[in-house]
């Protein structure tokens, strides 16, 4: 795939991004191969075609009023920096404009001896002091401008410019000088606000520390960077450091602080053979690291990367107004032409004061506040939920879980923990569950199966060591034995223990009554007699019960398991976790089935799992959402949401968070109507003035813009 990298300099919000889809789309094919990334200022073109060269994007960005140089690196990174004067320009030149501004009124009222200056003439040097500041207000809006007239498409800026001329045309110096700085000191807070979530963003990819302390053979330790560290390489973490890549304990143990990444709260206990982050805080043990992932790909990376994706995916609300304002701008030219025109022309009216009507018009109805009153919401709602342990991949996938009616959920790593765990030991025989998980855990010793893993996790758990054992032997698919102290012992499934003949009627009821339970039974015995019963089950999440009981309080309609499991195991299950129905022994194909008959009845669906089998059904949901610690990469990148900390408790959080952003969209664009439709109605009656339309304006803008950045403090809980 031909894919080509831009950093576009001056892309503070998605209008910008909307001009480039214009301008750049039909150069490249269409604009369903371009993708931004508003937070990194990045464009990306997928397939170019090979006789447009990245020469002829660069203009075609230009004429949008923008810049654009080709990028090479494709890491993740948030960038806040650069050249003094790219980054600091639209600061430097507002502060110009009021400087100027403020010396010429100062200058004025000492002449006129009064604040009131309307009637008393205006010396050259303050003409060129207004001209001054007018100017540099209005530096980085004519680009654009101009754009916007070669394509003859209408956007703010134009009506910023025209409005600042007219007000030139007309001799009122003043107003085109406040209309110019303070229109470039709404842009500049709407940038500010971008830096606020980009830098919230940024501050993730500072978790990951710059060096990396590998483990040589000989036991000599070298710091290096983390891009240049191989897959499978050692590395050494000491207590208290940042985790530098994501990898898999080889020696040690420690508590890891996992918040920056999953957002629990909890250190999480980590002991050999456990996966750690990137990012993540290491406790008060010494740990040895295998790499599993290079640098660009750690968890944290993706993170970045898929946040950063995501600021282009626009939601329902997005969409609507941006297609509001193509409608609305246009229609606002028109309207403040017919000021200008009809009244003097068939009332005899006047014209200049008809025409200064017109001006405030234009300014007043400028849909700058209503433009940024959306992604604002949305950059600042995506940013909390990745602070939060939620990845979201888009502002429609934001916007979705507010909408949700139904809810299906995979079982096994989803509503389970996702292996089996020793739940009941029952001696028989007269031995005791020491003795019986001695030699249970001696013979799983050299094997990898989840239920050995799991027997030897118990005895670990309560201090049992294996006892020595001698011959010891795999029966392939049903067991194991060991010789201990000269006697034979063995360990298998019930199949096994049907073939070996020695199940009892008391057994066979125990082990029909367990596994009618959803439990897996491992039986230990010799010769003569049955040792004992081991029971495993694969444990439901704690609090799962309490998570979906909070998602009915939600208003979720229906919740539903899918499980490829057995219906004995499902419907334990389902019994202990309380949802409202369940579907087992399902393939793939079945689980799209199920949600695509959800779909049908209730319309919104999200479906929730973590395998590559659940992928289809993740796929074809409303919602798709991924547990994301323990998910398998398929189902992450299929899903449109990811729990990074696979905890079902952020489901009932990510609705709330995801009203809570609607809320703040539906508040920001009903005050931006409404506060130029009030002064659409004082225009006409010839109340309004220029200075008392942008005040309007900038105030209506700000106050957007901070109720937006109030979701950049929303709470996990």
């Amino acid at each position: 795939m031909n894919k080509v990298l831009f950093k576009i300099h001056g892309m503070d919000c998605t209008e910008e991004v909307t001009v480039l889809k214009r301008e750049v789309g039909p150069l490249v094919g269409g604009e369903d191969r371009l993708a931004f990334d508003i937070l990194n200022g990045r464009m990306t073109i997928r397939d170019l075609p090979q006789e447009i060269s990245p020469r002829a994007v660069v203009k075609a960005v230009e004429r949008a009023g923008l810049g654009a140089e080709i990028v090479t690196d494709e890491a993740p990174r948030t960038e806040i920096g650069g050249p003094f004067w790219e980054k600091h320009r639209r600061s430097l030149l507002t502060v110009l404009s009021g400087i100027c501004l403020l010396t010429a009124l100062v200058w004025q009222a000492i002449l006129a001896r009064s604040i009131v200056f309307e009637h008393v003439a205006m010396p050259f040097a303050v003409k060129v002091l207004l001209a001054v500041a007018t100017l540099a207000g209005v530096w980085l809006v004519l680009p654009k401008a101009l754009g916007a007239v070669r394509r003859r498409q209408p956007d703010m800026n134009l009506l910023m410019t025209v409005a600042v001329i007219g007000a030139i045309g007309i001799g009122e110096w003043f107003e085109a000088a406040a209309v110019s700085f303070l229109f470039s000191l709404s842009l500049l807070l709407e940038s500010w606000s971008v830096n606020r979530a980009r830098r919230a963003v940024a501050a993730l990819m500072e978790l990951a520390p710059p060096t990396v302390r590998v483990l040589h053979p000989d036991g000599s330790t070298e710091e290096t960077a983390p891009d240049q560290v191989a897959v499978g390489t050692i590395f050494v973490v000491k207590p208290g450091e940042r985790i530098p890549l994501d990898g898999r304990i080889r020696e040690g143990a420690s508590d890891v602080n996992q918040a920056p990444i999953t957002g629990e709260s909890v250190p999480v206990s980590k002991l050999a053979g456990s996966d750690v982050f990137a990012g993540t805080i290491n406790g008060d043990g010494a740990l040895q690291v295998e790499s599993t992932k290079p640098a660009r790909d750690t968890t944290l990376a993706k993170i970045i990367r898929m946040v950063g994706e995501a600021q282009s995916r626009r939601g329902p609300s997005e969409q609507w107004v941006d297609k509001f304002a193509r409608v609305y701008t246009p229609a606002v030219m028109g309207l403040a032409l017919a000021f200008f025109l009809i009244p003097p022309l068939i009332f005899q009216a006047s014209w200049s004061d008809w025409f200064y009507r017109s001006l405030v018009l234009l300014v007043i109805a400028c849909p700058c506040a209503l433009v940024i009153s959306t992604p604002v919401s949305i950059v600042a709602g995506l940013t909390s939920a990745a602070r939060q342990g939620v990845l979201v991949k888009g502002g429609q996938f934001l916007e979705a879980p507010a909408h949700l009616k139904a809810i299906a959920i995979d079982k096994t790593g989803t509503l389970t923990l996702g292996k089996p765990q020793v739940v009941e030991v029952v001696p028989l025989s007269g031995h005791d569950e020491r003795e019986l998980i001695e030699r249970a855990a001696a013979m799983e010793l050299h094997s990898e199966h989840p239920i050995a893993q799991a027997v030897l996790d118990y005895a670990a758990a309560r201090r049992i060591e294996p006892l020595s054992a001698t011959n010891f032997q795999i029966i392939k698919g049903k067991g194991a034995r060991a010789t201990f102290e000269g006697r034979e012992f063995w360990l298998g499934s019930h199949r096994y223990l049907e073939e070996r003949g020695q199940e009892t009627e008391e057994i066979h009821r125990r082990l029909e009554s367990m596994s009618g339970q959803g439990r897996t039974v491992v039986a230990v015995g010799h010769e003569e007699h049955v040792c004992g019963l081991i029971a495993l089950a694969d444990k439901v999440r704690p609090g799962t019960r309490d998570t979906l009981n909070e998602l009915r309080a939600a208003g979720i309609e229906h919740l539903i398991m899918l499980t490829g499991d057995n219906r004995p195991t499902a419907e334990a299950i389902a019994t202990e976790t309380g949802v409202d129905e369940f579907q087992a022994e399902l393939l793939p194909e079945n689980k799209v089935s199920a949600v695509e008959a959800l779909v049908d009845k209730y319309d919104r669906v999200a479906m929730v799992g973590d395998g590559v089998n659940d992928a289809p059904a993740l796929a074809r949901a409303t919602v798709g959402i991924a547990m994301g610690a323990a998910g398998t990469d398929a189902a992450i990148e299929t899903a449109d949401i990811a729990l990074m900390s696979d905890d079902l408790s952020r489901l009932p959080w990510l609705i709330r968070h995801s009203r809570r952003v609607l809320t703040i969209i539906r508040q920001n664009i009903s005050f931006s109507l409404l506060v130029k439709l009030t002064f659409v109605l004082l225009t006409f009656a010839g109340i309004a003035s220029l200075w008392g339309a942008i005040a309007a304006d900038m105030g209506a803008s700000l106050l957007v813009i901070f109720n937006g950045l109030r979701l950049l403090g929303g709470d996990v809980r």
